[in-house]
């Protein structure tokens, strides 16, 4: 879990109910993490945890793949196989249902990648030691989101000029009438600035919400382990177990609806505007 000194106190100190300690319950603390090197501060270089599952998490799906693929069979092995499962499912299952085979087919490369790279860094939730999502701290979704932000507005632009990427923008359309100066400012502010920011907001905030609830339940149970209340612990170690289940199926929702959310975007930037 989060090294938070007041978990660690409690743990360490075997404080329990009716000890007379307080419940050391989760909060944004939880997610604060001491430099595994260097200082933190706007000036400074350091590297924590996060920064560390990050960077596992990448060469983990760059090894992963590459020990697939290198040297692929037409009968492939058990690795072979479950990497092509991977690869035509973000492929068949969202780029191709939602921009089509022959305008998604240069985007499969980038969709897998961010699909592997989205799901293990919330994965991490879950795996001993490690216990964190990565993509519980906003600076994470924020970049994967500006750079899908920053290819969307590059395919509108490239595809219509100027004029017609700000007419796509925009949602013009004379035939709206009187309402269209009305339309063009809503769809403007919803697709530039309001897009982008729910983009990243939605993934961040299920995996925050989620890690905290595994937080509150798991050191429930390790509180309420004493006299009476081990009943009670019992309960919320049940939870634990059932939160966990729950994690790895919203874990890869999440990397799901953030690939599909960024294929919708490349979809509207090279629809025809008429």
């Amino acid at each position: 879990m989060s090294a938070d000194p007041t978990q660690v106190l409690a743990f360490e100190t075997d404080c329990h109910i009716f000890d007379g300690c307080g419940f050391p319950g989760p909060g944004l603390h939880s997610f604060l993490f001491e430099p595994l090197w260097g200082e933190p501060g706007l000036t400074s270089v350091y590297f924590n945890k996060p920064m560390l599952l990050a960077l596992l998490g990448s060469i983990i799906i760059v090894g992963f793949f590459w020990a697939a693929f290198a040297k692929p069979k037409v009968v492939p092995g058990k690795l072979q196989m479950i990497a092509e499962a991977g690869y035509d499912f973000v492929r068949n299952g969202i780029v191709y249902q939602t921009l089509g085979r022959k305008e998604g087919e240069k985007y499969v490369p980038l969709m897998v990648s961010l699909f592997f790279f989205v799901w293990i860094l919330n994965v991490w939730s879950i795996i001993p030691v490690a216990q964190f999502p990565v993509t519980s701290i906003i600076a994470y979704p924020m970049i994967l989101a500006l750079g899908v932000y920053i290819l969307w507005m590059s395919v509108t632009f490239k595809r219509h000029g100027f004029v017609g990427g700000l007419k796509n923008l925009t949602g013009y359309d004379k035939t709206l009438g009187g309402v269209l100066p009305l339309i063009m400012v809503i769809e403007f502010f919803s697709n530039v600035l309001v897009r982008p920011f729910t983009h990243a907001v939605r993934l961040f905030a299920n995996m925050f919400a989620g890690h905290t609830l595994l937080l509150l339940f798991t050191i429930a149970s390790w509180y309420l382990l004493n006299g009476i209340g081990i009943a009670y612990a019992g309960v919320s170690f049940v939870m634990v177990i059932v939160m966990t289940a729950f994690e790895l199926f919203i874990q890869a929702v999440q990397a799901y609806v953030f690939v599909l959310l960024a294929c919708s975007f490349i979809q509207g930037a090279v629809a025809e505007h008429h």
